[in-house]
């Protein structure tokens, strides 16, 4: 995974060093990465990186002729104008507004900015903290790296789970309040710039939250000429590359935005779309139509069969690579995103648009059965404690960018990040500036959007979105979106969430395809039952899972069986389970690098 890795530390530098490279192998995931170190010890500072080539980020070390030296992972929209495309041009600009250096940066990054002048050290990363950055403070010095196993690979004592991250992620699917899975490991919090030169270190936050709750709020009217020519000139920055762009390509509104733009329709862009093992799904018909109407290259990117013959081995990668923030079931992210770095290795998105802007969220509770977890542990782990992760903010554009986004859905994008570069407009700093702004009725209702895209994109007014809006009529609109969102709805619950006592009738109600049409491509709760039921069986009835002190063995022990015979749907606890015996194997007991077979060594 791109990232960075390092140490601060008066240890001999000739073991700082090899601890350095030691970290940045574990990050080493595909051959297509470049990777190499960079040390300071008059500062006692040693650092490392892995990038993918020819990214924003593969220019490191960034040497100064100041003795100022970055090394930088992810990518920085600043600067448009400037150029050259790589990090390189940040120095300049750290020359240039010193003092408000990190709060103009704009994008998702992290980075350790060495000043020999002032003898400073600076660990930050972006304003979402979603370019990760786990640290551990420990008596011989501090230890950053950009993927947790790095740290436990060189510091085996951190190899066990924190407990209240633990109860975290069995309540969640992930953790909160900048806690890690892993014991006195912890997470740079959101908008870093921590001078860690000497102790105490100083931790200081270059975040503006509280300038950004307390803008005045703008009319319908007003938001939406805001938005429109906000989205209209950022854009630029992101379909703009000396390499290929594919973009993503959904039923949704916010990738029809992105497509409706003039930037994106004059650019050298090709589309995608993320589809099952047959048929076609409204995000994939949709799409279709929409890079047709723009005239731009659209391909179906499918789950194959070797998906299936290598899904151990997919499964394994997945919690290895996102340090167990993405489970079994999300193996298929890097098999996607793998197929389409052959088309791009930049993916354009519109990923967090409905977060940011209307409201939507998945951070609930994952209602895991009251049997799976180990009676004694259930007690001492799961009691209710009053943190941010089981609460609402009062603004529900801070929730979704600085708890939502990089707690809840940081495992699919670091799993997509292993494979390309991936982008989203939608965390642009200007457009995050204004979705604070965004009037109510904007976060509730879809009437609005549809004005926007008729504006800004009136060739794509004619097309439906997957939730039916139609943005050329509001009475279709209204009728339509009616029966959109009951499909959605339906969909989800027969392919994800059908109740225990329904699961007999999976072959009959598999037919309402054709009758309602299908939303959802992923069908885990049946692989589950069918191709994948033999790796299933394997891994729930292996002595290790067995013994793992974490479960009801009992109850683990009967779950394949009555999953895979149709008698229940034990999908999130199956995941759950797979998912931790992986962690167990792959991080804490394990103390290699994972190899594309599945094995470690």
């Amino acid at each position: 995974m791109p990232g960075i890795v390092g140490l601060v530390s008066r240890q001999p530098p000739a073991l700082c060093s090899a601890r350095v490279m030691e970290m940045v192998a574990c990050m080493q995931h595909e051959t297509f990465y470049v990777s190499g170190i960079h040390v300071a010890p008059e500062l006692g500072v040693f650092a490392g990186w892995s990038a993918h080539e020819h990214s924003f980020a593969d220019c490191q070390p960034i040497v100064g002729d100041d003795q100022v030296t970055l090394v930088f992972s992810g990518e920085c929209y600043s600067d448009p104008g400037s150029s050259d495309s790589t990090a390189s041009r940040l120095l300049q600009l750290y020359r240039d507004r010193e003092h408000t250096f990190f709060e103009e940066l704009n994008g998702i990054f992290s980075g350790l900015l060495i000043d020999r002048r002032r003898h400073k050290v600076v660990l930050f990363n972006d304003r979402y903290g979603l370019d990760r950055i786990y640290y551990h403070e420990g008596r011989e010095g501090f230890y950053f790296a950009s993927e947790a196993k790095s740290l436990l690979r060189i510091l085996p004592e951190l190899r066990a789970y924190d407990s209240e991250g633990l109860a975290d992620f069995l309540r969640y699917g992930c953790t909160s309040d900048w806690r890690s899975l892993f014991r006195d490991v912890g997470i740079l919090p959101a908008g870093s710039a921590w001078d860690v030169t000497r102790q105490p270190y100083k931790k200081r936050s270059y975040s503006t939250l509280v300038a950004l709750e307390s803008q005045p709020q703008l009319t319908v009217e007003s938001f939406q000429d805001e938005f429109t020519d906000t989205l209209t000139r950022v854009l630029g920055c992101y379909v703009d590359s000396d390499r290929p762009v594919g973009v993503s390509l959904t039923g949704g509104i916010d990738t029809r935005l992105i497509m409706a733009s003039s930037a994106a329709q004059n650019g050298r862009l090709l589309s995608y779309t993320f589809g099952g093992v047959a048929g076609d799904t409204v995000d994939v018909r949709l799409a279709a139509r929409v890079a047709s109407a723009c005239r731009i290259p659209h391909r179906v990117l499918r789950i194959g069969s070797d998906f299936f013959s290598d899904y151990s081995s997919l499964a394994d990668r997945t919690v290895y690579v996102t340090d167990g923030y993405f489970g079994v079931c999300g193996a298929h992210e890097i098999y996607l995103n793998r197929q389409a770095r052959g088309l791009a290795p930049v993916r354009l998105t519109g990923n967090f648009g409905s977060e940011i802007f209307r409201g939507a969220s998945t951070f609930k509770p994952l209602r895991l059965s009251p049997n799976l977890i180990d009676a004694g542990l259930r007690r001492e782990l799961l009691v209710e404690r009053s943190s941010a992760s089981n609460s609402t903010s009062p603004n529900p554009v801070s929730f979704a960018a600085f708890k939502e986004i990089p707690w809840k859905l940081f495992g699919v994008a670091r799993a997509a990040q292993s494979q390309l570069s991936m982008r989203t407009p939608y965390l642009d700093n200007e457009l995050l500036a204004l979705a604070f702004r965004a009037p109510a009725v904007c976060r509730r209702s879809l009437m609005p959007w549809a004005t926007i895209l008729t504006r800004i994109g009136a060739g794509l007014a004619s097309i439906p979105t997957d939730q039916g809006l139609f943005p050329a009529s509001r009475f279709f609109s209204s009728v339509a979106s009616i029966w959109y969102k009951t499909s959605f709805r339906v969909d989800y619950w027969r392919k994800d969430a059908l109740p225990h006592w329904l699961t007999g009738f999976d072959d009959l109600l598999s037919g309402l395809d054709g009758i309602l049409g299908s939303h959802r491509f992923l069908t885990y709760r049946r692989w589950f039952r069918d191709e994948l039921a033999e790796y299933v069986c394997d891994q729930l009835r292996a002595s290790r899972t067995l013994q793992s002190p974490l479960w009801n063995r009992r109850f683990v022990d009967q779950l394949a069986d009555d999953h895979i015979n149709g008698r229940k749907n034990y999908l999130p606890d199956i995941d759950m389970v797979l998912t931790c015996a992986a962690i167990d194997r792959l991080l804490l007991c394990a103390t290699g690098t994972h190899s594309s077979s599945g094995n470690t060594h």
